[in-house]
């Protein structure tokens, strides 16, 4: 990987980071996601939504997949990297495989739920008929810490 790169996905996570902290704030689990476009500018940002809209579907990556499919005009996203602080679910990550995503870059792991390499690893499933490429790690503590404080708060309360 290139340091150029790197750097874009670092500086696009901490802007999924800031996405999380708006979910917190509402109550809603601190995930947050913004989607690059083949010139690596963010195009869509967004967070978990779902306490707020009452909808199970309301996760960050849904919302940014949503958001950039509407401002394309096509659902196909070819060529997109989606960033998000903590691994995709199960239908996150199918989203991003329909949607026809290039990359998922992702912070830190979910060992309950994760479906890009923890419990499944759907993005680079042969059996589909598309695969994505995955990067893991990129500020997976400060992603780590976001959510580790989320649920220390619910605990102490």
């Amino acid at each position: 990987m290139s340091t150029d790169l790197k750097l874009i996905w670092e500086q696009a996570m901490r802007a999924a980071l800031a996405e999380a902290r708006k979910a917190a704030v509402s109550g809603d689990v601190p995930v947050g996601s913004v989607l690059l476009n083949q010139n690596k500018e963010v195009v869509a940002a967004g967070h978990n939504s779902r306490e707020v809209g009452s909808d199970a579907t309301a996760h960050a990556e849904m919302i940014v997949l949503r958001k950039a499919s509407h401002q394309a005009g096509n659902w196909r996203l070819t060529g997109y990297t989606l960033i998000v602080t903590l691994e995709p679910c199960a239908m996150c990550a199918m989203a991003a495989v329909w949607a026809r995503i290039d990359r998922i870059v992702y912070g830190t792991s979910d060992a309950k739920a994760g479906a890009v390499w923890s419990l499944y690893n759907i993005p680079q499933d042969q059996r589909l008929n598309h695969q994505i490429k995955v990067t893991h790690g990129v500020l997976k503590n400060e992603c780590r810490n976001i959510m580790s404080e989320f649920f220390q708060g619910k605990r102490d309360f």
